[in-house]
């Protein structure tokens, strides 16, 4: 297997600011704390494709309810590689759990983004049968797959990133 990633934690500045902008009636020590035992994707077994992202919070989530999650993580990785983000099947079986996205995609030039390529999750519980879906902190949620993609031989974007979470779309 080629290693091509490396995840790391965000600086805890980073993680601070963009946790208070998600949840800003939790307090520093509470953030601090949550930050300390925030821990890297890791795959579940050798021949697991997925790196498991492990939810920093207890939370519960009704039908049709949902909740944005700072993960405090983000990747280095191989320009020509992208790491695509689903739910962890056994929550999108029993719960019909989402990502709003459908899928999210982490660029490798994310990494150098204004937010420090910090990945977030939005999920929402999509269930049919009004079941409500419950995950505690440490519990993987969502998996990262990496995948090698290629481009055009016209290809001539020499553009380069320069903010955070959806600014591939933003014009200057």
């Amino acid at each position: 297997m080629r290693r091509i990633a490396k995840f790391e934690k965000v600086s805890k500045s980073q993680f601070t600011k963009d946790w208070i902008d998600t949840f800003p009636e939790t307090g520093i020590e509470e953030i601090n704390r949550i930050y300390e035992a925030t821990k890297l994707p890791k795959r579940a077994t050798a021949g697991s494709a997925g790196y498991d992202f492990y939810s920093p919070i207890d939370f519960s989530l009704a039908p049709r309810e949902g909740i944005k999650i700072p993960t405090g993580i983000r990747v280095s990785m191989e320009e020509s590689w992208v790491l695509k983000c689903y739910p962890r099947s056994g929550l999108g079986f029993k719960f019909r759990l989402q990502m709003n996205n459908t899928v999210g995609i982490i660029d490798s030039d994310y990494y150098y983004s204004d937010n420090e390529g910090h990945i977030f999750a939005k999920v929402t519980n999509d269930s049919n049968e009004g079941k409500v879906a419950e995950v505690k902190a440490g519990t993987g949620f969502m998996q990262g797959i990496f995948v090698e993609y290629g481009i055009t031989f016209d290809d001539d974007c020499e553009d380069k990133r320069n903010g955070g979470f959806g600014s591939t779309s933003k014009k200057s």
